[in-house]
Formats: C-alpha cells, structure tokens, sequence
C-alpha cells in the first residue's frame, strides 16, 4: 500500500531527522571504547614504531586506549583497504606513508581510491632516507659503492619492503642515477629486510632512518649516506648524498593518519586534535625525533592540509613511478 505524497514527505523527513540526530549524538559522545589504529606493516617496523608513540600519547587526550593492529601484505594496501572498507565511525582510522597512499595506486590495481576513499586527519613528520649496506662491503662510501655497483652489474642485492615501497621506489631511482643494475629482494616489511641485512643475506637497502640507524649505531651496518639536504639531526656524522657524490639525490618518507570516508568532521576534529597535541608534547616529539623524524609544522599538521599535500604528492610521483616501469607482479 502506497503512502499518500504528503505523509510519506512527513515520513521520510522525520527518518533523515531521527538519523542525523543519532550521528549527532554518536559524535558528541565520542570516544566511548577503544579505537584501532591500523599499521599496514609488520610489527617492528619504522611507521609502527610512529605509530604507536602517537597512540600513547593519543589516549591521553581521547580518553580511551588506541590500539594498534598490524595488517600488512601487499605493500600496505591489504591493512589499507580494510580501513576503506570499516564503518565511518571513527573507531577505526590507519597510519600511512608515502608508498601506502601515494605510490601504491600507480603501481598496482587498487579497490580503493587513495585521495577520495578517505578522510584525511593529520600530517605527522618526513624523513630522509639512508643508505645502508652490510658490515662486510668493501666499499666504504657512496662513490665507492656505486663504482662496486657498476663492475658487478646484476650481481649484488638490495632489500625492499615490497613492489611499490620506497626501498624499491628509490632503489629504482638509485639505479637510474648511477647507471647500475642490481637485484631487489622483496620481503614482508622493512624490518625482515633488516635482519636478512645484518644476517648479510643481502647486500645493501635504500631504507628509513628509524629502521637503519639503531643497527647503525651499533656498529652492525655501515652507513653511506643519507637523502636529505642536510644532515640529520640524530646522526650528524652520516654524509649528505650531496656531500657523498650523489649531488641532488633527495627523497623523504612522509606519514599521516587518515579515517574511512563518511567519518563525521567533529570525529575527523577530535581525532586531529588528539594528534596535533601529541605532537606538541615534549616527550613524544623527542621520540620521533630520535628515529629521525621531521615534525611538520602545526599550520601542516590540519586535514585540509593533509588532502593538499597528499594530492600534490600524487601529480608529482605517479608520473615518474609510470614511466620508471614499476608495476606489482
């Protein structure tokens, strides 16, 4: 039986009222349990390191416990697309990187969009790369490396996280710029490629200065040099790229949080909140500073920044991974 026009105008309206006022009243309330942060790598590694320094700090400012739930595979994209998929809730929100919501979608076929599948919460913190090769190498400085390279064509290996990571991404770029050629090792995470590193399965990585630098320190790794125009301010003895005769070879890894589409803005504004004060707190940004970490500044640290950015990020790369060939196998 079909409602006269006029009583069902009245019905569908008191039903878009009764369910705005219940998402309303679910943000106004919020948190009220336990919220999971998705790290789209394996335990260990450097963005779960980040990740879990900010969840610490997070709690204190949401008032409930931020959980952190490793889901990696396929270069990020599996703990990525099950954040897409979550109900927009703000319960469920990932960290990710450079490679997870840039590279990805210009190496391999996505069920998600990276920009618009999304709500962007907060910028984190950027950091150069270093160049790290096994204790045993006989080249001791870039050049030499590279030279070594270049006599051995094909002949030394070098860790990656996965097709598509920034190991693999800027080993790529690495090549082209030395004219090189060797073999990419694909593991789980940056992490398990360290350990095959100091183990001295493989030869060299191109990898993040929270994952390198521990191993670094301990006299375990040799260092070449690192990505960034100037020197890092946790390991001030390690040459610029620029210094070593690599002129111009920059590169960083940003990472950022982001919410599953549909998430409502005062969620999306408590959640930059809580980030934005974790950042500030002395204690945390002293730790992501160790690990190598630049903190954005708080005028980047917005979601409307984040978006721009993040877009900006997306014209820039994904033209150079295309013509650089690199496609998920």
């Amino acid at each position: 039986m079909r409602l006269p026009s006029a009583r069902w105008l009245q019905f569908a309206t008191a039903m878009a009222v009764s369910i705005a006022f219940s998402s309303a009243t679910a943000a106004q309330d919020y948190p009220t349990r336990p919220i999971t942060m998705v790290v789209p790598q394996g335990a260990g590694s450097p963005l779960d390191t980040i990740g879990r320094i900010l969840s610490e700090r997070m709690r204190v400012s949401l008032g409930q416990p931020v959980i952190i739930e490793n889901v990696a595979g396929a270069a990020g994209s599996i703990g990525v697309g099950r954040v897409a998929r979550a109900a927009p809730d703000g319960y469920t929100i990932v960290i990710g990187i450079w490679s997870t919501h840039v590279a990805n979608a210009a190496i391999q076929p996505l069920k998600y969009d990276v920009l618009n599948d999304f709500e962007p919460i907060a910028l984190h913190g950027t950091n150069p790369q270093v160049i790290v090769a096994r204790k045993s190498l006989l080249p001791r400085d870039l050049k030499g490396l590279i030279t070594w390279l270049q006599a051995n064509p094909d002949q030394a290996t070098a860790g990656t996280a996965g097709v598509g990571s920034p190991q693999h991404v800027f080993g790529a770029f690495f090549q082209n710029a030395t004219a090189t050629r060797f073999r990419f090792v694909a593991y789980r995470s940056a992490a398990q490629a360290m350990q095959d590193l100091l183990a001295e399965r493989i030869d060299f990585m191109i990898d993040a200065q929270a994952n390198a630098l521990p191993q670094v320190r301990d006299g375990r790794i040799t260092a070449f040099a690192v990505t960034g125009k100037m020197r890092s301010a946790v390991a001030p003895e390690i040459p610029t790229v620029d210094e070593a005769g690599l002129a111009g070879f920059h590169f960083s890894v940003w990472n950022a949080t982001w919410a599953p589409k549909g998430t409502p803005k005062t969620i999306v504004g408590q959640l930059n909140a809580a980030i934005v004060e974790a950042l500030a707190d002395t204690k945390v940004r002293t730790q992501l500073v160790s690990l190598g970490q630049e903190i954005f500044p708080p005028e980047q640290q917005t979601p409307e920044a984040l978006h721009a950015f993040q877009k900006a990020e997306i014209e820039k790369w994904w033209p150079i991974i295309k013509a650089a060939g690199i496609k998920a196998e």
